[in-house]
């Protein structure tokens, strides 16, 4: 690599899928989910620490988390933590970086990685990485890292790609929603499908031309505040202008209209732990399939379980299979796994009938 390039961390969003434990005032990203003693955001930020120097490493989050930000991240520079005033999903945030980099170091090359993603394979993910800014850094390409589809999940977008060159770059055909199970079955048999990480690579210089012909309304907006970025006006600009940003994720906006996309299959022991079913395929489990927190935890009858229960309290659990339950201070949630993509709407009711003091 030519020069270190700048670390992006995303942690904005509010986790509502691994609900009752991770909460709009504590999301899961500040969670220790694993029970290893560390956030998946301190887990995030520590694959880069080591190779990036941290003057270079960003956390871009909602203005309401930036002290948790803080407290997790304390070697962190204060100035490095970047606050969104409203939530406008990927773009707008991705957008508004691109320029506040770009007046600091036009030639810079960023890494945009989601906060809350589990990578196993450390070496290899770090190596794919580099191998992805060598060839931006020398193509105006907008780079997407794949992930080797391990099972047909229908929980992930999809990624179809053309063939490989010799460092295994290869150019993205078409990007596919998430689908149902015979299309991911077929996905996994035609073999050029990746799953879809969300973790970007590219130049700013790439990034913010691709805004200019696909989103220029976005792109003339935050180039507004080209003035104030790396001052004390900077606040006030986005308070101001960043709700005015149209909410819309990144895919969205730019990657799926363009043509210059390229991908890179990798093996990097990855998950994206978006739901308490993804937690549980990573989990240690007994010899029936039940993931469980602790060992005062009773199961009998019991198959393919997760179950969290808080420490010191005794669990006893008969005749349940393929279940969630999640034992919190104030919620238990006792919920069927097949239809755990139900939980994000499920606080919705919940906030109907109960208000915020669930949430």
């Amino acid at each position: 690599m030519a020069k270190d390039p700048y670390i992006v961390i995303m942690a904005g969003g509010i986790g509502s899928r691994f609900w009752p434990a991770s909460r709009e005032t504590r999301p899961k990203q500040f969670l220790d989910i694993l029970g290893i003693g560390k956030s998946l955001l301190q887990m995030t930020y520590e694959r880069f620490s080591s190779w990036v120097p941290l003057e270079n490493i960003l956390v871009l989050t909602h203005k309401d988390y930036k002290k948790q930000v803080s407290l997790q991240l304390s070697l962190l520079p204060q100035e490095n933590i970047l606050c969104e005033p409203a939530r406008r999903n990927t773009a707008p945030c991705i957008a508004y970086v691109s320029f506040k980099i770009l007046k600091k170091d036009p030639d810079a090359c960023l890494i945009i990685v989601p906060s809350d993603h589990l990578i196993l394979k450390l070496e290899d993910f770090v190596n794919k990485l580099k191998t992805c800014i060598q060839f931006a850094e020398h193509t105006p390409a907008l780079m997407t890292l794949g992930i080797h589809p391990t099972r047909p999940d229908t929980g992930y977008g999809y990624i179809q790609y053309g063939k490989e060159d010799v460092s295994g770059i290869c150019k993205v055909e078409s990007f596919k929603e998430k689908p149902d199970m015979e299309t991911a079955q077929h996905f996994l048999a035609q073999g050029n499908y990746a799953w879809n990480a969300g973790i970007f690579i590219w130049k700013v210089a790439d990034i913010l031309r691709a805004f200019m012909h696909q989103k220029p309304d976005m792109y003339q907006l935050f180039e507004r505040g080209i003035p104030y970025y790396y001052t004390e006006s900077e606040e006030a600009f986005l308070e101001k202008h960043y709700p005015e940003a149209e909410s819309i994720s990144i895919d969205f906006a730019i990657m799926e209209k363009a043509e210059n996309v390229y991908t890179i299959p990798a093996d990097i022991g990855w998950s994206d732990l978006g739901t308490w079913t993804s937690l549980h395929l990573e989990s240690a489990h007994d010899e029936y399939g039940n993931a469980l927190n602790h060992n005062q935890i009773m199961v009998e009858d019991a198959s393919h379980n997760l179950l969290r229960i808080k420490n010191g309290k005794l669990a006893v659990i008969k005749g349940l299979h393929d279940f969630i339950i999640i034992d919190e201070e104030d919620v238990l949630l006792i919920w069927p796994k097949e239809k755990e993509q139900e939980i994000k709407n499920l606080t919705v009711k919940i906030k109907d009938q109960f208000g915020n003091q669930y949430l």
